[in-house]
Order: structure tokens, then sequence, then C-alpha cells
């Protein structure tokens, strides 16, 4: 890793006290409210050319001085920018916790490239995002400028805040609004403008990913008395937590080892053992990666270029 703000997965188990994000939410917005706004994934066009006036919606330049909106300066840390676009403009609403607080005191009166300037240096939010990168020697957390080539993937935030639906994307130039909301209308009004967005783009890209930050789903279980969905939620807790511990870890000296073990073995088994092995290896990763293919898969990474 590197001492800068490294590259992470898109990972919908982002954790926030008393809160926390998920997929395929929205398809039941009932049981999962309140829906303080939703962080969305999407293949960004490197070739578009920059516009002074947004697709959908109106740049609210107005609204920039009067919420929390910072233009994005770190190139590998959209998806943790579009979290925080949606807490720090939920405080009444949120527990965001000491240091968040005066965080956003310390740039309520700075404009939007100040912001972002100051959210690259804060130490605190860059070793939390660090925290969930993986310990690996061969990431290249080298950045450069990309091109129409590349596949970039992009988080944004869509929220309610003063009556209005806004889209954060720091990469912006203000607040795009969409029109009147209220808090309990956001779900309903949120979907059409996502919609939209998406029929920006070939009816064959299917490469999108939406998460919504809901209050703690445990709380809601037991409101409600759903012994299993708590249940349920418990032991997503858990597999969060084993994911997470080894996602710190390297395990190239593990793999090394025990792929020396395998190899010594299969050299001893002799007539030709190793290479068949060797080759049945390569022959069924070849399959994997065509079947990859064939389906579109792709592993997003918050590796957008400001």
């Amino acid at each position: 890793m590197s001492a800068g703000w490294n590259t992470i997965e898109s990972d919908a188990t982002a954790k926030v006290p008393d809160h926390q994000t998920d997929q395929d939410l929205m398809t039941s917005a009932y049981k999962i409210s309140p829906v303080y706004g939703v962080i969305f994934l999407f293949k960004y066009p490197t070739g578009e050319k920059p516009s002074n006036v947004p697709k959908d919606g109106n740049f609210d330049f107005e609204a920039a001085e009067n919420l929390f909106f910072a233009a994005q300066t770190i190139q590998n840390a959209c998806g943790t920018q579009a979290l925080l676009s949606v807490l720090l403009n939920k405080e009444g609403e949120v527990e965001i916790g000491p240091q968040l607080r005066d965080f956003k005191e310390f740039t309520g009166a700075f404009p939007s490239e100040l912001r972002g300037e100051a959210l690259s240096n804060s130490e605190l939010i860059r070793d939390v995002h660090n925290s969930f990168a993986r310990a690996s020697p061969f990431i290249d957390e080298t950045q450069r400028t990309a091109t129409e080539d590349d596949d970039v993937y992009h988080f944004i935030a869509y929220t309610p805040i003063n009556g209005m639906l806004y889209e954060l994307d720091g990469l912006q130039a203000a607040p795009i609004s969409h029109g009147a909301c209220s808090f309990d209308e956001f779900p309903d009004k949120v979907i059409p403008v996502l919609q939209r967005r998406i029929e920006r783009y070939p009816a064959h890209e299917i490469r999108f990913n939406l998460l919504a930050m809901v209050r703690d789903l445990r709380i809601r279980a037991r409101e409600i008395g759903d012994q299993n969905w708590l249940y349920r939620e418990e032991q997503k807790r858990n597999a969060w937590q084993w994911e997470n511990s080894l996602r710190k870890h390297n395990f190239v000296g593990l793999v090394s080892e025990v792929l020396k073990g395998v190899v010594k073995g299969k050299l001893k088994e002799g007539d030709g053992a190793y290479e068949r092995w060797v080759e049945d290896a390569v022959g069924k990763t070849k399959k994997r990666i065509e079947e990859k293919g064939k389906n579109g898969g792709v592993q997003a990474e918050e590796d957008m270029g400001s």
C-alpha cells in the first residue's frame, strides 16, 4: 500500500455506527426506511467533453454554499467521497461523531475546491478509507489520466436536502438539482432520475451498482420483532468483519509456500505429472476468463481519475 489513498474494491459493506449501506435495498424501501441517500456506481464516459450544462437536472451553485459539497481531488476515493456526501448532509438525522463534525465545521466556509483539498489531506478519513484496501504488493497505485480505452468507474450520491433532490458528484461544478423532494418521497423520486441516467448507455451495458444508505437494519428488525431478519443481519456483520480482517493481510508468502509444496509433490510423481497438471490449470483458467467475458462481469474499483 502507498502512503496516499489506496484503490479499494467496490464493496457494499461500508459501516457507520447505527447505519449501513447495502445492495438490493431500494426494492423494499418501506422495510428499510428511512433511506438517507443512495450511492450509484457507473462506467464513466472518459471520452465525453465537459459541459457547462448537466445532461439531467440543473446546477445549483447557491446550494453549494448551504450544504456539504466537495470537488473531487482524489483519484482513488470517489466511493468514500460519495458516502461522505450523504453522511455530512444528514447531521441532524445521523450521529456523525465529533471528528467528522469538526471536519464539517472547519470546511463549512470553504468553496468546494478547498473542501476537496481539505478532504484529500484528512489523515483520519484517509486511514479509514485505506483500512478497506487489500494488502497486496502487486497493486499499482500510480496515478495517471484515464484514456478512452480505459474502463473507469465512478461513484456519485443522490440525497434529499432542504426539500430538494440533489445529485452530488465531485467531478461536477456544483450540486445538481432534480427538483422538489421531501425525505419521505426520496425512494420514489430518485428511481426515474437513475433510470434516465442508465438510459444514456447502450442497452447491453449492465455494469451499474446501487447502494442505499439506511439506518442499521438490526434496529428496524428489533422494532418489528423479526428475529429471523435480525439473525441474518448479525450473520452479515460477522461475515463483513471476517472479510475485512482477511483483506488487511498479505497472503503472498503463504500462497508461495503452498505452491512450492504442490509443485514438489507433482515432480515426485514423475511421468509428466507436473506438465499435465500445468496444462490442465492453464485450460481451466482460459475457460473461466472466457465465461467471465461472456457474462460481462467486471469487478469495479474506485479508480475514477480527477
